[in-house]
């Protein structure tokens, strides 16, 4: 009996408009365009600056393409999975809003939060449903508008982020499509990569905003090591059991956080620097959009039967690797 899996069919994007360059940083912080671009990549980023939208605007614009990508209607979705960090409410989630947006009526929606990890957890967790046969088609969505979080007057975090959203379309597959995944989570109870205030430890109050406590947090240092060292670990766990080399590996996908890690994980996976899609100079760290970008930027060069390895590193802390065949 042929093994049933998940093949991603459509591929969308949305970038806000607005363009905030390391130039323009030089005026709410003290760094400068060449102190950001050598220890990050990043030369610009893109920040949704109407007040009126906000992650499931973005989520639905990307998924609205991604549906067309694909061929298909909105009313064939049995389920949409929107990783992310900043919905637009507590509650409703925020894939209820794109479900609603997009017109995806007989589809169930709800979000799923893994920091930078989220869109590889999404993405497993789509497989498995389409696996199982319990959905045939499933969007799976990364998005976030990580300026809502961002603390302008921390040129340790305010450098790194964009908002953008990406979103596939997975359907059944008889071959290729989605083989494997290896997910980690290891409880950040020294909160090195968090936003302090805004869930049900800090409620939001006058003090929590007067100490900045809606914010980004991070230990630079601590989760740069970290994310070094978990991207080209898992990255190499998932490659040994599929018995891959480098030679193997069509293209590696990595989370877009910095220039460094994703430059340490190639060399652990023995790929050249022609193999991995970089586009962290153009958006910055988009979070759980990064992956799907990557996606997108690059699907005219994807071929059938290309391996590929998805990879990132998370808040959480959370980590993992997805292996595709391309269909």
């Amino acid at each position: 009996m042929s093994v049933k899996r998940a093949k991603i069919t459509g591929i969308g994007h949305y970038l806000p408009d607005y363009v905030l360059t390391n130039a323009e940083l030089e005026k709410y912080v003290e760094t400068n365009d060449e102190w950001i671009r050598s220890r990050t990549g990043i030369s610009e980023r893109r920040i949704l600056k109407d007040p009126d939208k906000a992650t499931a605007f973005m989520g639905a614009e990307a998924s609205r393409e991604a549906l067309k990508d694909a061929g298909i209607a909105p009313e064939e979705i049995d389920a949409i999975i929107v990783a992310t960090v900043t919905p637009d409410y507590m509650f409703p989630a925020s894939a209820a809003l794109v479900q609603k947006r997009i017109g995806a009526v007989n589809s169930y929606a709800f979000d799923l939060s893994a920091a930078c990890s989220g869109f590889l957890y999404a993405l497993s967790n789509g497989a498995m449903m389409i696996e199982s046969g319990r959905a045939k088609k499933v969007i799976v969505v990364g998005a976030d508008k990580m300026s809502a979080i961002v603390d302008f007057q921390d040129r340790t975090t305010c450098i790194l982020f964009g908002d953008a959203a990406g979103a596939v379309v997975l359907e059944e597959s008889d071959s290729g499509g989605i083989i494997d995944f290896v997910h980690h989570t290891d409880g950040d109870e020294e909160c090195m990569l968090y936003q302090p205030a805004g869930g049900s430890l800090h409620p939001a109050s006058e003090e929590t905003v007067k100490n900045r406590m809606h914010y980004i947090r991070q230990d630079g240092r601590s989760v740069f090591k970290k994310a070094t060292e978990g991207m080209a670990d898992v990255s190499l766990e998932i490659m040994q059991r599929n018995n891959l080399t480098g030679d193997d590996v069509a293209w590696l996908v990595p989370h877009q956080a910095n220039l460094r890690i994703i430059d340490a994980t190639a060399r652990r996976m023995g790929l050249s620097s022609e193999k991995v899609m970089i586009n962290i100079g153009k958006y910055g760290n988009t979070t759980a959009a990064t992956i799907p970008l990557c996606l997108y930027d690059w699907k005219n060069k994807l071929k059938k039967g290309d391996k590929i390895i998805l990879s990132a590193f998370g808040g959480g802390l959370t980590w993992g690797a997805i292996y595709i065949e391309w269909t």
